[in-house]
């Protein structure tokens, strides 16, 4: 499973803040999410060498005080079910409240290795003033100001030796994640696939709770299909069943290779749906983008263009993606699906030969050169595609540091042109030569 790390706590104690800087640690990952952060309630870390999901439970808080502490309470339980390892945060300025006790108590009682996070450790005077929160009795006190990121870095250092490590799957096949908001249509795309009820399909949202696997071996297809449950908006999180379906449907996610993105032809592309898209791709995992309900829009030449440039300009940088237009209830389409899945997946395992790779591109670079920095130029003298889980490149060249971001783009687009890498995000890498 992948690992997940929950910040729990009441409100107020800086759990938002912590999660922004714990996810934007690495400044892809900011860059990445633009324009969806005010929906986010899950990001990407990292630590040393170790990747991690980081859940800000406080974003799933219903508003009204009177379901205040009860949704607290759910999502602390849900937290202690589904994390790897548990933040309980408090804040030192206001010592121990009946909230925090109440979350305490609940946490004692579960199996997960919790860790006490005393926020806003501005000075040393308030150093003392966290050991109040020892009668907790859940361990060691970790000092930290999630404001100036004193003592996060120690704080990581420990909670990363409680992460379980990636199991072996001996389960070679391709494995495909339906990823999607409620009631998208991604429970009826399976019965249409395996021709038969093998999910509960209901026009209610958010009917499917767990991830469902389902062994997929027709019409020369063999694959692992996952059903996951939708993912709402921030707003619309509030029972605990919802928020469970968020942390079951980020590990389905972390685990398929390639990511089927179900959107509603109807309401359009969401910023929730541009969430899950980013998560993906920031995961190295293919993507196949599939516009449901098709059947219902009214149609002239010009609808599927206009369609697809919207989503594309939603989606950038990064619009090299399949995108099909289906009905499910039709039954329009949708093996077009599986097989431009299918293709994703070959092309997130494509390797290309030294050789071939050289031939092609270092003419194109020598046509357009990168541009000169402070007088300096810079040559790329060889190419090669290194091991991984995803297409990565090592250019090798005089002076990587001068390389800039729109030439990385542009070696990027040349790669896709010349070598078909549609539905998979690249990696470039620059070396000193």
């Amino acid at each position: 499973m992948s690992n997940i790390v929950a910040i729990v706590g009441r409100p107020n104690v800086g759990k938002s803040t912590l999660y922004n800087r714990l996810t934007e640690s690495r400044k892809a990952i900011v860059d990445d999410f633009s324009g969806v952060t005010r929906d986010r309630h899950y990001g990407v870390a990292e630590w040393t060498d170790k990747t991690f999901t980081v859940i800000d439970t406080g974003g799933y808080v219903a508003g009204s005080d009177d379901i205040f502490e009860a949704a607290i309470r759910e999502q602390v339980l849900i937290a202690i079910e589904e994390a790897t390892v548990i933040l309980f945060m408090v804040d030192v300025t206001t010592g121990v409240t009946d909230l925090d006790d109440d979350i305490a108590d609940i946490l004692r009682r579960g199996k997960k290795p919790v860790f006490v996070v005393a926020n806003k450790v501005d000075n040393n005077n308030l150093r003392n003033e966290a050991a109040i929160f020892y009668s907790f009795g859940l361990g060691d006190i970790h000092l930290i100001s999630s404001m100036t990121g004193s003592g996060t870095g120690e704080l990581l250092d420990e909670v990363i030796k409680h992460f379980e490590d990636e199991p072996q799957d001996e389960n070679q096949l391709p494995k495909y994640a339906i990823v999607g908001r409620p009631n998208v249509g991604k429970s009826s795309l399976i019965n249409a696939l395996i021709g038969k009820e093998r999910n509960i399909v209901t026009p209610v949202a958010g009917t499917t709770r767990d991830s469902i696997h389902i062994h997929y071996n027709q019409f020369g297809h063999e694959f692992m299909l996952v059903d996951t449950a939708g993912l709402r908006k921030k707003a619309k999180v509030h029972e605990n069943i919802e928020f469970y379906s968020v942390m079951r449907t980020i590990k389905a996610l972390e685990e398929s290779d390639v990511v089927i993105l179900m959107i509603d032809a109807v309401e359009g592309i969401e910023s929730q749906d541009i969430n899950i898209f980013h998560l993906a791709e920031k995961n190295k995992k293919g993507v196949v983008i599939l516009v449901n309900k098709w059947d219902l829009i009214e149609k002239n030449n010009k609808t599927i263009k206009v369609f697809e440039d919207l989503i594309k300009e939603k989606t950038a940088p990064f619009t090299d993606v399949p995108i099909i237009f289906t009905s499910v209830v039709e039954k329009q389409r949708i093996f077009k699906a599986i097989e431009a899945a299918s293709k994703v997946y070959e092309n997130k395992l494509k390797k290309v030969p030294t050789s071939k790779l050289n031939d092609v591109m270092l003419p194109i670079i020598e046509a357009t050169p990168p541009p000169s920095t402070k007088g300096k130029y810079v040559k790329i003298k060889y190419i090669t595609q290194i091991s991984g889980s995803s297409p990565m490149f090592a250019f090798f060249c005089n002076l990587p540091q001068y390389i800039k971001e729109p030439y990385k783009r542009f070696l990027e687009n040349k790669l896709r042109e010349n070598f078909d890498f549609s539905g998979v995000p690249i990696q470039i890498y620059f070396r000193q030569k």
